[in-house]
């Protein structure tokens, strides 16, 4: 299965800002458009996040979008989701594409030039750029590298990109000029009062590019 080059708005959960339920911002974002709903849980137990996760799964079907799991393979196998996405830190990629075989997304976060090149010659299905942005939702997410960073990736290496980390309405235009139209969001839009709304403006930012 092949990861678009332009999905657009690429949405992420986070159960601590959320001022819903996870369950309630993606039905919001599903019904905004989005094409690529991440599960990202670390609180969760084992069984409640399948119980979640299985939730999702069927959203996601009915509204003919992606489904990708943060990083539990075993989630992600049980309930038939389109793929994973690991970061440097979590399982090594092969054994991840091992275990899921040729046929699910596996996307894979990349700080610097040399990783997105190691990522790309692994065959990750896309390359997670992180941060662009400073960001307060990933403690570990390190030093932000600014747009020209992806600007430098996407000269080197022919997969889909994906920008993460601070992405706001008043930036993404920045990494919409680089060509990348693929932006993952996640506390601009769940720490939202309308999570429907906040979609579809950064969905109408993306179309203009």
């Amino acid at each position: 299965m092949r990861f678009p080059e332009d999905i657009g708005l690429y949405f992420i959960t986070d159960r601590n800002l959320t001022r819903k339920t996870i369950i309630d911002d993606v039905i919001s974002a599903l019904k905004a458009g989005v094409k690529v709903i991440q599960y990202r849980e670390k609180e969760l137990s084992t069984k409640e996040m399948y119980q979640e996760a299985k939730v999702i799964r069927e959203l996601t079907y009915k509204n003919d979008a992606l489904f990708i799991i943060n990083d539990r393979i075993d989630i992600s196998l049980a309930v038939d989701a389109d793929g994973v996405h690991i970061g440097q830190e979590d399982m090594p990629f092969e054994k991840a594409r091992e275990l899921l075989g040729q046929d699910k997304i596996i996307g894979l976060t990349v700080h610097n030039i040399d990783e997105a090149m190691v990522g790309e010659s692994l065959m990750a299905d896309y390359l997670g750029v992180s941060p662009i942005f400073a960001t307060k939702t990933k403690k570990d997410a390190g030093k932000p590298s600014g747009i020209k960073l992806i600007e430098d990736i996407k000269e080197k290496v022919n997969i889909p990109l994906v920008a993460i980390g601070g992405i706001n309405l008043s930036n993404v235009g920045q990494i919409l000029q680089t060509g990348v139209k693929n932006v993952a969001v996640i506390s601009a839009i769940v720490a939202s009062d309308n999570v429907e709304l906040e979609c579809k403006k950064f969905i109408g930012k993306i179309d203009e590019f």
